[in-house]
């Protein structure tokens, strides 16, 4: 079974942030409690820094594949290993 981290955080929040953070929590809010909010926060920040990689990848390759077949050079293997060890 995979083991399970859990990490409790105390965040500190003041003013407007907390005002908009008591407005999304609670009946009147999309979330039930502000760890759900917090966790939502956080998959979302995630994903988003996934998609940009991804995005990167899918320019990276476009660029790849645009490049005119003259300019390829045959890797083998343990070039691309030696190249991503730098």
């Amino acid at each position: 079974m995979p083991r399970t981290n859990t990490t409790t955080m105390t965040v500190r929040l003041s003013g407007p942030l907390s005002d908009f953070v008591a407005a999304n929590v609670g009946k009147d809010g999309a979330y039930e409690n502000v760890s759900e909010y917090m966790r939502d926060l956080i998959r979302r920040d995630k994903e988003r820094t996934e998609k940009e990689a991804f995005d990167r990848l899918k320019t990276e390759l476009a660029h790849a594949y645009a490049a005119p077949e003259s300019s390829y050079q045959p890797l083998t293997a343990a070039d691309v290993i030696a190249r991503n060890r730098t």
